[in-house]
């Protein structure tokens, strides 16, 4: 299977805006294919917002902000009714959820209820709005962020809306190099190179969702993967593993990892690349870092022996 030649450009378009940072970008790509939604959570200036203009650039879709702040209510974001004198009746205005890629600034600033709001248009693609349901668009990617370090004022998501994340990503600081190069380009101001690169369209991006829901996966990549989701249910220091609905989007985003490295069939590779991102945003415990817990979940689980034709995961 090849790589549709509009990833590439797509790819560079994302790293044009986001100088040094390809796994990160490889990432949310395979969040957005996989129909899921991505939480960043770091520190503020280091290109959240920039990245997720240029995503909905990158594939002509409309694009949304919204700056969460303790007095936003939820219809801020879904919408509300406004009575129209002329016609003697109300009207719908769409809130800024109605679009295809929203980032979410802030996310924990936003009080429960707000969140709660927001909670189900990413689990089921629709808000009610004064009794009434509304579908969100079938193309619908959320980009939230929060800051790791002030915790003043905010309001901790709780794990059902966690778990509507596919990931959890942090962005980071940028190398010395790539951060000259940025200082370097921004001198002048003049016109950016990503704006002469060709984009996606929307029906690119579902023609691409659906080749990810087309990847395969042999039984014993199936069986690994629920091992390792089963692990993580009973580990000692973890209170709250993978949920059914945590090993349903693991599987996806895998499927979309291995599209993006030109494959129809997932490998344990695949797996465990992302396994990382998918399980910060859902593990609970008494561990006190994320990656020496996953490397321990690798040591635990054995790879299957033939996972695909001519692959094999890391031992």
């Amino acid at each position: 299977m090849t790589e549709l030649p509009p990833l590439d450009h797509l790819r560079h378009l994302l790293q044009s805006a986001l100088r040094g940072k390809p796994a990160v970008i490889e990432k949310v790509l395979a969040c957005l294919l996989a129909q899921g939604h991505v939480l960043l959570e770091d520190m503020p200036g280091l290109g959240k917002t920039t990245l997720a203009k240029a995503l909905a650039r990158g594939v002509s879709a409309h694009f949304s902000r919204i700056q969460c702040t303790p007095d936003l209510l939820p219809g801020d974001i879904t919408g509300f009714s406004v009575f129209n004198a002329q016609t003697r009746a109300f009207e719908f205005q769409a809130g800024p959820v109605f679009s295809e890629i929203l980032l979410v600034d802030e996310i924990n600033r936003a009080t429960p209820r707000t969140q709660s709001a927001l909670l189900e248009a990413m689990a089921e693609g629709q808000v009610t709005v004064d009794s009434v349901r509304r579908d969100l668009p079938d193309v619908f990617f959320v980009i939230a962020t929060q800051n790791p370090v002030e915790h003043h004022g905010t309001y901790p998501l709780p794990e059902a809306q966690l778990d509507r994340f596919a990931m959890k990503l942090s962005i980071g600081y940028p190398d010395r190099q790539e951060e000259l190069t940025m200082l370097q380009q921004a001198v002048g101001l003049g016109e950016g190179r990503e704006s002469a690169l060709q984009t996606l369209t929307l029906e690119d991006l579902r023609a691409l969702q659906k080749a990810t829901r087309a990847v395969s996966l042999s039984a014993p990549v199936q069986e690994y993967l629920l091992d390792l989701a089963r692990a993580t249910r009973e580990h000692p220091q973890v209170q709250l593993g993978v949920s059914p609905r945590g090993v349903l989007t693991w599987q996806r985003v895998a499927q979309a990892h291995a599209l993006l490295k030109g494959r129809h069939f997932v490998i344990p590779d695949d797996i465990q690349e992302i396994a990382l991102p998918v399980l910060d945003v859902r593990l609970a415990g008494e561990f006190s870092h994320i990656e020496t817990l996953v490397e321990e979940l690798f040591t635990r689980v054995p790879v299957p022996l033939t996972p695909a034709p001519g692959a094999l995961g890391r031992r």
